[in-house]
C-alpha cells in the first residue's frame, strides 16, 4: 500500500512539472511571436522611410517637377483618391514595380492653392502605405519654387 501511495505522488508531480513547462513554453512562443511582428513592423517602417527620402530628395533636386521625378524612380502620374500626384507601387523586397506585384504604395501629391505654406514654396504631401490600406509613414515635402 505504501508503494501505491508513492507512485500516485509521483504521478501527480509529473503533472504538475508538465503544467508548469507547458505554461513556460506558451509564453515563450507568444513572446517570441511578438518579437516577430515587431521585427516585420520595425523592417517595414525603416524601408518605407528609405524609399520615402529617396524620392523626398529627388523631387526636391528637380524643383519639383513630378514627370522628372516619375521618370527617375520608376512610377506614373495618376489621380488617386481625388487627387493628382505621382504614384509608385513597390513589391515585397521594395523594389519599384507595377500594379500586378505591388504591395506598397507611395504616393506624393502636390498641395495647390490655400493648402501652399507659401506663394514661392511648393508643399506636397508624401505617403507610404500597404495596399490593404495601413499607413506606414507619412509627411510634408517642402521645395522652392524655381
Amino acid at each position: 500500500m505504501n508503494t501505491r501511495s508513492k507512485s500516485t505522488l509521483f504521478l501527480i508531480e509529473q503533472l504538475i512539472v508538465i503544467a508548469v513547462f507547458a505554461i513556460c513554453a506558451a509564453a515563450c512562443i507568444s513572446i517570441l511571436a511578438s518579437a516577430y511582428f515587431t521585427s516585420v513592423e520595425t523592417s517595414e517602417m525603416s524601408n518605407a522611410l528609405l524609399v520615402a527620402e529617396s524620392v523626398a530628395e529627388t523631387y526636391k533636386a528637380t524643383g519639383g517637377d513630378l514627370a522628372v521625378v516619375a521618370r527617375i524612380m520608376g512610377g506614373r502620374l495618376s489621380s488617386v483618391e481625388g487627387a493628382y500626384g505621382l504614384v509608385i507601387n513597390y513589391d515585397s523586397n521594395w523594389l519599384a514595380g507595377d500594379e500586378s506585384t505591388a504591395v506598397y504604395r507611395l504616393l506624393l501629391t502636390p498641395m495647390v492653392g490655400e493648402q501652399r505654406v507659401h506663394a514661392s514654396l511648393n508643399s506636397s504631401e508624401l505617403s507610404v502605405f500597404k495596399l490593404e490600406g495601413e499607413e506606414i509613414v507619412s509627411f510634408p515635402v517642402i521645395t522652392r519654387v524655381n
